[in-house]
């Protein structure tokens, strides 16, 4: 029996794109929401040997003791909420005792694809790391052969980056408080530290079942490579002319062709208008051929193309002249004050922050009924927010200017008001308690 069966770690998944399964081994980030475990008393935070090696890498790093035995005494306290963990960060809000609340996060160097690769193979060819990482377990021998092939699994001295609304540069009570709350869930999941090493369990297991596979399947005859014989590639060798390098991505986009001649434009044609776009053009193409050189950018999914609406809102977002502004209003039928809260949403999310701003796309009930759970699940008693429903999805804390607003993948949007607008306040979680933690904690900057 383990010291936290009474302690049942329950998490959520979800992943950036649908609320569905979050480990269907595509390029989509994954991400799991575990929700906030109960006070532990007179018990160690971590029995497993990597659970140990964790809190080791924390207490190496943090500069200041008493800060990690505060963490720690916090921890053990309850004052972590729900837990996301996600390729290369986790995060949670950390009460303290006067009831403050914090938005913690913890930063991990993700593995490359280069040293998946060679995690993949090493993992695949024994049955032993298999079957150990499938019964939750970490063998010292996985990581000591990871280590042999330059992969380092788990955290060491200065691994562990912390990041903090309470403004500490260094691990602060907080920080290592989400540390020790994350030693009970290794504990009881390696998967979990693997996920933020940025493979979650799913995809990572159908890997290793697809290199297993294809080494259980006899080697098939090499197909003949297409092209002219090589004689006659030989006999040409002085009449063609080598093949040029590729040219270098410039460092910034050309400057777009005055207009402005002494001819006057045809009626309805604006020069400036024009310049305007063509240097936008510009932009983009540097932004996509840059990309396109990229190394696995054919892999990746093809954006899809922007409604007028949308475009507008990107244009606008580069913060253009004013008259600019106001043709872009004009042509999508947004007034001044609209367009700016389309630019502010662009700038913060792209379409997905434009699509919950301009409620696009509804949530499904059943998303619905499961973000009402999490509301009701996000805070203790003592600490949970006055949540007034003013329109489907949305939440506003009463008496403030705040307000949530739940997407249809299932992510919590913080949104603001300023004036008689509505404008997302920072980037979605998992978690109700984070977002709203994070749109506070803007409010109060300002």
């Amino acid at each position: 029996m383990s010291e936290y069966d009474d302690d049942p770690v329950d998490f959520v998944d979800f992943t950036h794109e649908h609320g569905n399964d979050a480990h269907d081994g595509s390029d989509r980030a994954e991400e799991l929401t575990f929700a906030a475990l109960p006070p532990v008393r007179g018990r160690g935070f971590a029995r497993t040997w990597w659970g140990q090696a964790w809190l080791k890498a924390l207490e190496d790093t943090a500069l200041d003791g008493e800060q990690v035995k505060r963490g720690r005494k916090a921890a053990r306290e309850g004052a972590v909420g729900a837990v996301s963990v996600l390729p290369g960060r986790i995060t949670a809000v950390v009460r303290d005792a006067d009831g403050t609340t914090h938005r913690s996060d913890v930063l991990l160097r993700e593995l490359t694809e280069g040293e998946w690769d060679r995690f993949l193979d090493m993992a695949a060819d024994s049955a032993g790391h298999i079957a150990a990482l499938l019964d939750r377990e970490m063998p010292p021998h996985l990581v000591e052969d990871a280590a042999g092939l330059g992969l380092e699994l788990l955290p060491g001295i200065g691994d562990l980056e912390p990041e903090c609304t309470c403004g500490a540069w260094d691990h602060c009570p907080h920080t290592a408080a989400l540390c020790h709350q994350v030693a009970r869930l290794l504990d009881q999941d390696p998967f979990v530290l693997l996920l933020m090493r940025g493979r979650g369990e799913r995809r990572l297991l159908d890997d290793l079942q697809d290199r297993s596979a294809a080494r259980a399947e006899p080697a098939a005859e090499p197909a003949r490579p297409a092209g002219v014989p090589a004689a006659e590639a030989f006999a040409a060798r002085d009449i063609l002319p080598p093949l040029p390098a590729p040219p270098p991505v410039p460092e910034a986009p050309g400057a777009a062709q005055s207009l402005d001649t002494e001819t006057d434009p045809e009626p309805g044609v604006d020069p400036a208008a024009l310049e305007f776009l063509a240097a936008d053009a510009a932009s983009r193409a540097l932004r996509m051929l840059a990309e396109a050189l990229t190394p696995g950018h054919e892999q990746a999914a093809r954006e899809p193309a922007l409604t007028v609406e949308q475009d507008a809102a990107r244009l606008a977002a580069a913060r253009p002249a004013p008259w600019i502004a106001a043709r872009l209003a004009s042509g999508t039928g947004r007034r001044g004050a609209e367009l700016e809260a389309a630019a502010d949403a662009w700038r913060i999310g792209s379409a997905a922050a434009l699509a919950v701003l301009d409620g696009t796309r509804a949530p499904s009930p059943e998303v619905v009924a499961r973000g009402k759970a999490m509301l009701a699940e996000a805070w203790e008693p003592a600490d949970r927010p006055t949540l007034r429903a003013s329109a489907p999805a949305r939440w506003t804390v009463a008496g403030t200017d705040v307000q949530l607003r739940l997407a249809d993948d299932g992510r919590w949007w913080p949104f603001r008001r300023s004036g008689s607008r509505w404008t997302p306040a920072g980037p979605p979680t998992a978690d109700p308690a984070s977002a709203l933690a994070g749109a506070t904690a803007t409010a109060g900057e300002e």
